[in-house]
């Protein structure tokens, strides 16, 4: 198997794994990170996306046409904001637990040759995609630790 793509997965792993960390520790997750997205939103920005990433690999592997998201950026955040704000940061953290579950368990399949990313948008390798993934969560996760320093 494509030794980059378990090395990407890995960094992924990685990275979700400290995000999760994060939240599990933080005193007020209603702090703001951006001028208009709090700590609890831009997790729920973060598992809105990785959703999308494990249904697509799922739905390719189980040789079933992927959905990839329709729509402009600002419309699918606002989408993703209305989505989660509903639900508390424990619920928002087993969604990301789950959906890269399903990440885990299929990325590494020999039938992921190109992964939709959204409605069009070109579609991207798997370790392509593991790199753009990885890299979206660790930016979020850097302003995140930022605000966070002084809460705790």
């Amino acid at each position: 198997m494509d030794t980059r793509r378990k090395m990407l997965l890995k960094q992924l792993n990685e990275t979700v794994s400290q995000l999760i960390d994060v939240y599990k520790y933080m005193a007020n997750p209603e702090i703001a990170v951006y001028e208009e997205w709090t700590a609890k939103d831009t997790l729920g920005h973060i598992v809105f996306w990785h959703e999308s990433f494990a249904r697509n690999v799922r739905d390719i592997v189980n040789d079933i046409k992927p959905t990839p998201l329709k729509g402009k950026f600002s419309e699918l955040n606002q989408r993703c904001l209305d989505e989660m704000r509903q639900k508390t940061v424990e619920e928002i953290i087993r969604r990301l637990e789950t959906a890269h579950s399903i990440v885990q368990e299929n990325i590494l399949n020999p039938k992921l040759v190109l992964i939709p990313y959204k409605k069009g948008s070109r579609d991207y390798t798997p370790d392509e995609h593991l790199d753009i993934v990885n890299e979206h969560i660790k930016e979020h996760l850097s302003g995140i630790r930022k605000v966070n320093k002084g809460t705790n």
